[in-house]
């Protein structure tokens, strides 16, 4: 029988952990001499760029390394019990009572034919013998506790009927069924709004608390870290490189790492042309190819030949911080507030003329009333009077949540889809009625895309040069094939990507080469105006920095217009010259980049930029969180398509919010926002995000 457990000890103590993939070729070591401790009640923050093991430290600490994965050495202990060596049947009764963990994908955990109450009420029926009506009750009352609306037809609904943000809280509900005392959450948000992932990461601090429940964070989103999180850990290449309190680390960081990923982040105050990003240079290593001695010794600019590769390096103690650790070797040399060597400013892009031009457009789609075709016929209304122009050089970012049309304006406005009425005019040429097909050679060339997800849009069989001389095939690029070719290779050289790439095959990149190969196709007929959809928000933060530098670099070149299309306001605020906010189809707010993101906002800006989270202890945010989701574009709300949503409705007189739609209000300067709130109300309007005196 073990001992009882003294809850003034660490929950979870993760020791010199060691974990290894057996492959056919060789063992791949994944995580190396990985050591950290979380408290009661503490939430730990496990950050990183992708592959430097944090979900594999969350998998081992599950036991769920699969048929190649090993604990090669260490230990991991759970309330004083160690997990490496325990039978089958003991971890089953830890796993899912006392230990949960939260997916990124929730639909992943989610039984597609099982009602949602089905489904969490079998988790106290099988960890806890629970009677089946006891353990129904307690579903429904989970369900409210994480805040959504009428319980009573979620628990009877079906996985689909939800919207991501609805499944994301039922997976996090399932997590908590049994009051575990350890929740591990590997990306919980990532794949959310970022008005749901406020609301999500309030919901898991507040349940933390009220069930005292310790907490193991994974994301590579810093902001989230530092909202959620009472530490923190940075990852890199298998290895702790810097742990400590996350004020401590974001203030006083004492790694290069560390202090490279922050510099890689838009933070208030980053501007594309006098405050540029910092990328890091070089590629993470392959876990069979680390270098000797310190990991990150090749991409670092601190780095000393004979010193920092001449032995393994330990973590070490930051003298006088609580519990603050280092895996450098010159922590103690380095000027960690040194300010940064003069980054090259740029001349800002010069705003030319309108080379695209919307007019009322409007794209209604027709859905019969059932599957087969009976019933009533609906209209959804995707998008709204749209009305707009886009300069040469200028690039204009649209935001909104998903599902308020701004994947479906890119559709219309690239010919996948037709307009049902207005006017796009591209260049001197109306297009909205064009379907792509239609279209000429040099209309498509001038108009490209650049999509979310650099893995789909590659074709696996064809090499990288291949799919960019195809590309100068279609636009009649060259009189012959050593043109293209030259071509080809001054792509590869405007994306800053080797030329020796021509002969790799997509599976040989990595995911930010991958899109890098994905923009030198959209600029190879010389496109004029590119909608880049998402492209980096599939990226790590460093390679973010690197993509969306290179993207204003063409930019400039080129004298290119961008419509970038994302949610993060962050990234946004940083490149963007104008903003417009799109909610439910509409266009609720428009204008410079410094007129959107200071007041007076629509409610929906001001909610929405309360919502990104942003990794400066300096910043103080005012914590907008919106209740419910976008109303359905197939029933829309009557009057203004935020008033089921806004917190200033009540400052309407008349119920004006309730029946009619908002006109475009001009404020000064070209600012247009589509509001019924009185002018003495917008003059009251406070920051959201104010930054403390130093």
């Amino acid at each position: 029988m073990s001992e009882p457990w003294d809850p003034s000890k660490p929950i979870l103590e993760i020791e010199n952990l060691s974990i290894s993939f057996f492959t056919r070729l060789r063992e791949i070591p994944a995580v190396m001499d990985f050591s950290c401790t979380v408290m009661a009640g503490e939430a730990m923050g496990l950050v990183g760029e992708s592959g430097c093991g944090k979900s594999t430290v969350a998998l081992a600490v599950m036991r769920y390394l699969g048929k190649n994965g090993r604990i090669t050495g260490g230990s991991i202990r759970f309330k004083g019990r160690d997990l490496t060596n325990m039978e089958d049947e003991e971890l089953r009764k830890i796993r899912g009572s006392e230990i949960a963990m939260i997916y990124q994908e929730p639909m992943a955990s989610l039984n597609p034919a099982m009602k949602i109450g089905a489904q969490l009420a079998e988790v106290p029926m099988i960890h806890q013998g629970m009677a089946k009506d006891e353990a129904w009750k307690l579903a429904r009352q989970i369900v409210a506790d994480v805040r959504l609306p009428d319980p009573d037809r979620i628990i009877n609904a079906y996985p689909h009927q939800l919207s991501g943000g609805q499944q994301q809280r039922i997976v996090i509900a399932m997590a908590l069924m049994s009051k575990p005392a350890l929740l591990i959450l590997d990306e919980p948000t990532t794949a959310l709004d970022v008005t749901v992932e406020a609301g999500i990461v309030d919901l898991v601090k507040e349940l933390g608390t009220k069930y005292g429940t310790s907490m193991l964070f994974i994301s590579h989103n810093l902001g989230l870290v530092l909202d959620v999180c009472d530490r923190l850990c940075v990852m890199y290449s298998g290895e702790a490189v810097e742990t400590g309190n996350v004020e401590e680390v974001f203030d006083k960081m004492r790694h290069p790492y560390t202090q490279a990923l922050f510099r890689s982040i838009p933070l208030p105050g980053a501007d594309k042309n006098s405050r540029p990003l910092v990328a890091i240079p070089g590629n993470f290593p392959l876990p069979h190819e680390r270098p000797n001695g310190c990991n990150f010794g090749p991409r670092c600019d601190y780095f000393t030949d004979g010193r920092c590769n001449a032995q393994d390096i330990p973590m070490a103690q930051v003298p006088g911080d609580d519990r603050h650790e280092t895996r450098c070797i010159r922590s103690t040399e380095i000027d960690w507030n040194a300010p940064l060597a003069a980054v090259k400013m740029v001349e800002k892009t010069p705003i030319g003329r309108v080379v695209l031009k919307l007019d009322d457009l409007k794209k209604y789609y027709s859905v019969s009333g059932s599957a087969f075709g009976g019933g009533a016929g609906k209209v959804v209304k995707a998008n709204e009077t749209l009305s707009f122009e886009a300069r040469e050089g200028e690039t204009l970012a649209i935001v909104g949540e998903s599902g308020c049309g701004k994947s479906t304006f890119a559709k219309v406005l690239m010919g996948l889809e037709t307009a049902t009425s207005g006017q796009i005019m591209l260049f001197d040429e109306n297009v909205q009625n064009t379907p792509i097909q239609m279209r000429d050679t040099g209309t498509i060339s001038k108009l490209q895309m650049v999509f979310q997800n650099p893995f789909d849009t590659l074709n696996p069989s064809s090499t990288v040069g291949r799919q960019i001389i195809r590309a100068l095939e279609i636009f009649k690029f060259g009189n012959s094939d050593e043109e293209r070719s030259a071509r080809m290779l001054e792509l590869l050289d405007l994306v800053k990507l080797p030329r020796a790439f021509a002969e790799r095959m997509p599976r040989q990149l990595s995911g930010g080469q991958k899109q890098r190969v994905g923009i030198a196709r959209a600029f190879a007929g010389g496109a004029k105006v590119v909608v880049a959809d998402e492209p980096v928000s599939a990226l790590d933060v460093s390679v973010q920095a690197a993509v969306t530098d290179l993207l204003m670099d063409i930019q400039r070149k080129n004298k290119t217009t961008l419509l970038f299309i994302s949610h993060d306001l962050s990234i946004v605020r940083y490149l963007s010259d104008r903003v417009m906010v799109m909610y439910l189809g509409h266009v609720v707010e428009m204008g410079t980049t410094d007129q959107v993101f200071q007041p007076p906002y629509h409610p929906y800006t001001e909610a929405l930029l309360s919502a990104v989270p942003i990794a400066d202890t300096r910043v103080q945010k005012k914590r907008i969180v919106l209740e419910g989701d976008i109303p359905s574009a197939v029933n829309p709300p009557p009057g203004c398509p935020f008033q089921t949503r806004c917190r200033w409705k009540s400052q309407v007189a008349n119920g004006l919010c309730d029946r009619e739609v908002p006109p475009v209000r001009m404020l000064e300067g070209g600012h247009q926002i589509k509001c019924h709130l009185p002018d003495e109300v917008f003059a009251t309007m406070e920051p959201v995000i104010k930054i403390a005196a130093e």
